[in-house]
C-alpha cells in the first residue's frame, strides 16, 4: 500500500490508529500441531522457515510480551563469525551467509551493512591466539585476516595505538564480511513472512504452564486458556529455564544482566565494528550517527534488566582509551537485557528429556547473531524429528557426557575461567 505526504501526516496525528499492521491481531486456537514459545529472532526465524522449507504452517508462535521485545530488541545488532572451535563457528557462520541475502529472502529491509569486525589485541600471546582462529577460520572457507597496527590505523582513522595506553594494541584479527543488521527489523521481517505464510502470532499472552502425559508434553495454558499440542519450542531468552522447569526439566544456566548505550548522534567517524579485548568494549555507528558501544556481563546473577553507572563507567571508560574524542560526547540512551549463559557459555538447543519437548537457550551474548541458521536447523528438527548435525553439540546431554563447549570469542564470562 502506498501513501502520500498527507496521508502518512494524517496517521502520524491519529496515533496510527488506522494504520495496518504487519501482523493482524489473533486469539490462540484451541489447538496446533506445533507451538513456539517465544517471539523474538530465533523463534521467528524457526517459525519462516518450517513453512517455508517444509509447508508446515499449523504452528503457533506465543509471547507474553510484543514481537521482539526480549533480547532480540536488546542486543548491539553484530554479526559475526570469527570462532575457534568447529561447533561455534560452523553454526555462526552459516548464519552469516544467511544474512547476506536474507533482505531478499525476506523482501523486507534488514539494513546488513558487511562492513567488518576488527578483534583488537593487547598482547603478542593474544596476537598468536588469534592467529589460530584466523587459521581456523580459512581452512573451514571463512575470510579472515591478521592486521598490524599500522593497518589497523589506516583502516580506522581516530583510533589511538599508543604504546602509553593502559593496554596498548598489538594487532587484530579481521573479518571483512561481518558487520551489523537492523535488529527489530529482523523480528518483523520474519514475522511477517511467517504471518502471511498462515503461521499464527500471538502477542501478549503468557504461558503458565506445561502438561505433560506419560513422559509427552501435550498441552500448554496460557492467559487465554490451554491449547493442545503436538510439540512445543521453548525459545524465551531470560525465562527458558523458568519454562522448561514448568514440564520438570532442568536446564543448567543462570541469568545476568548485560548492558549496552548509545552516544548522541554525530558525523560518520567509524564505518566498522572495533572490540577492545581488555575487559571489553565494542563499539559501531548506527546509521542516525549514534555510536553503539556495549560491555562485559555485570559480573553477578540477576534478572532484573537494571542497568547501573558503574558498567556505564567501564564501558566507556576502554572506549575512550581507543577514541579520546568520545570523551566529548554524551551518552542519549542505555538499556539492558536478562542474557541466559549455562557453564560453558554456550548455547543449549534440541530435544530434552520430555518427547516433543524442544528448547533453544543459553546463547547468552551469541544470540542474535545465529538467528536465521537456529530458525533453519531447528525448523528441521521440529519437521523431521532428527537433529541436524549442526545442531549436535548443542545438545542439552553434553552436561552429562562432559562434552562442554568453552570457545574463544563467545563472550566475557569471568566465571568460566
Amino acid at each position: 500500500m502506498k501513501y502520500s505526504g498527507f496521508s502518512l501526516l494524517k496517521n502520524a496525528l491519529q496515533g496510527h490508529r488506522n494504520w495496518p499492521g504487519i501482523v493482524p491481531q489473533k486469539r490462540p486456537k484451541s489447538s496446533y500441531k506445533t507451538i513456539i514459545i517465544g517471539a523474538g529472532g530465533h523463534g521467528l526465524a524457526t517459525a519462516h522457515y518450517l513453512a517455508r522449507n517444509h509447508n508446515i504452517t499449523d504452528v503457533l508462535v506465543i509471547d507474553r510480551g510484543w514481537i521482539g521485545g526480549g533480547n532480540t530488541g536488546r542486543n548491539t545488532t553484530i554479526v559475526r563469525s570469527d570462532y575457534l572451535l568447529n561447533a561455534s563457528f560452523e553454526l555462526k557462520n552459516f548464519a552469516l551467509q544467511l544474512w547476506k541475502s536474507l533482505s531478499q529472502d525476506l523482501n523486507f529491509n534488514l539494513m546488513y551493512s558487511p562492513r567488518g569486525y576488527f578483534d583488537l589485541a593487547h598482547s603478542d600471546g593474544e596476537l598468536e591466539d588469534f592467529l589460530s582462529r584466523a587459521n581456523a577460520m580459512r581452512l573451514s572457507g571463512a575470510q579472515a585476516e591478521i592486521l598490524s597496527c599500522a593497518e589497523i590505523a589506516e583502516r580506522i582513522p581516530g583510533i589511538y595505538l599508543g604504546k602509553k595506553a593502559r593496554f596498548p594494541i598489538s594487532g587484530a584479527l579481521f573479518q571483512p564480511d561481518a558487520g551489523v543488521v537492523r535488529h527489530d527489523a529482523v523480528a518483523w521481517g520474519f514475522a511477517r513472512s511467517a504471518s502471511k505464510a498462515g503461521i499464527d502470532i500471538v502477542q501478549n499472552c503468557a504461558v503458565t504452564g506445561l502438561s505433560v502425559t506419560n513422559s509427552r508434553i501435550c498441552e500448554i495454558d496460557t492467559d487465554a486458556g490451554s491449547i493442545e499440542c503436538d510439540k512445543v519450542f521453548i525459545s524465551a531468552a531470560g525465562t527458558s529455564s523458568h519454562l522448561a522447569q514448568m514440564a520438570g526439566v532442568s536446564v543448567p544456566m543462570e541469568l545476568i544482566n548485560v548492558q549496552a548505550f548509545v552516544s548522541e548522534p554525530l558525523k560518520p567517524v567509524l564505518d566498522t565494528v572495533v572490540n577492545y579485548n581488555a575487559g571489553l568494549s565494542y563499539l559501531s555507528q548506527s546509521d542516525k550517527g549514534e555510536l553503539v558501544m556495549g560491555g562485559a556481563t555485570d559480573g553477578y546473577i540477576s534478572s532484573a534488566r537494571r542497568g547501573s553507572f558503574s558498567s556505564i563507567e567501564d564501558t566507556v571508560t576502554r572506549a575512550i582509551q581507543l577514541f579520546p574524542f568520545i570523551s566529548h560526547l554524551r551518552l542519549m540512551r542505555h538499556w539492558s537485557g536478562s542474557a541466559d549463559i549455562p557453564m560453558d557459555g554456550n548455547a543449549i538447543v534440541g530435544g530434552t528429556p520430555v518427547d516433543n519437548l524442544f528448547l533453544n537457550c543459553g546463547w547468552g551474548y551469541a544470540g542474535f547473531k545465529a538467528t536465521p541458521a537456529v530458525g533453519w536447523t531447528m525448523a528441521e528438527l521440529l519437521a523431521d524429528g532428527k537433529l541436524p548435525a549442526m545442531l549436535q553439540p548443542f545438545a542439552l546431554s553434553r552436561f552429562e557426557s562432559g562434552a562442554l563447549i568453552d570457545d574463544a570469542g563467545i563472550g566475557p564470562y569471568p566465571w568460566l575461567h
